[in-house]
């Protein structure tokens, strides 16, 4: 059983962090929220996402596993007013989902859970750096790489991190103080990442004000920030490109 009501803007930002890394997923829900983790076709890149039942208007469920197709949802949510009210159901039986948007009633058709790949095991890393930042300042730096290269480093050097990308003639640089960052706990950090991912990956976190950045050295990254006014979480963890010498 499964029967909630929830602001169709915050849906919308939530269904639009997971749909930068997959198109289908396996929705876990039980009577604390919803959580997904998932991983791109290529494996590069993993996302983590919880949404705590305190994100919702109304909320009301047992354990259960659905499969959604976030395109369908995406395009459904596109008509809502951002002040609208989102109502879904779930007929289990039926396997579809039930689901009430301005004035709009949709009868959505589930995935079965069994044909979407199962959920990814999260690797336990020990990443020595850590940099906490305004999401509009990391959007910007990603923005401002992807005119110059397909690829960024990011590193944390002593008190400093910083974003650059180089291309055939031409280099950005973008470096951050401590002052200048909401944290930084400095470690060897230094990794060269796909801007392909990154752009996709950096977009929900420019309505954030703090995301928290992970980093070793030729290690992944974690990206990992609060949505839905601090009700959800969601997490990406994006392998490195590693350069040949």
């Amino acid at each position: 059983m499964f029967k909630a009501a929830i602001n169709a803007e915050l849906l919308k930002d939530a269904v639009a962090a997971l749909a930068v890394i997959v198109d289908e997923v396996r929705f876990k829900i039980n009577p604390e929220g919803i959580s997904v983790k998932a991983v791109d076709p290529a494996n590069v890149a993993m996302g983590i996402f919880e949404l705590g039942s305190s994100a919702f208007d109304e909320y009301n469920a047992d354990e259960c596993e659905i499969g959604v197709d976030l395109n369908k949802i995406t395009d459904l949510l596109g008509i809502a007013d951002k002040n609208d009210t989102v109502r879904m159901e779930l007929e289990e039986e039926n396997h579809k989902l039930l689901i009430d948007v301005g004035g709009l009633s949709y009868t959505l058709s589930l995935l079965d859970p069994s044909t979407i790949r199962a959920e990814p095991r999260v690797p336990q890393l020990e990443l020595p750096a850590k940099v906490v930042l305004n999401g509009a300042d990391l959007r910007r730096a990603v923005k401002a790489a992807e005119k110059i290269s397909d690829h960024m480093l990011m590193g944390v050097s002593d008190d400093t991190f910083y974003m650059e990308a180089k291309g055939d003639t031409d280099q950005v640089r973008l470096e951050m103080g401590r002052d200048q960052l909401i944290d930084l706990k400095a470690g060897e950090a230094c990794s060269l990442f796909s801007l392909d991912y990154l752009t996709d990956i950096v977009k929900p976190t420019n309505k954030v004000n703090e995301v928290t950045l992970s980093l070793g050295k030729d290690f992944p990254i974690l990206i990992d920030f609060e949505i839905a006014n601090g009700s959800g979480r969601i997490s990406y963890l994006l392998a490195p490109r590693i350069e040949s010498d």
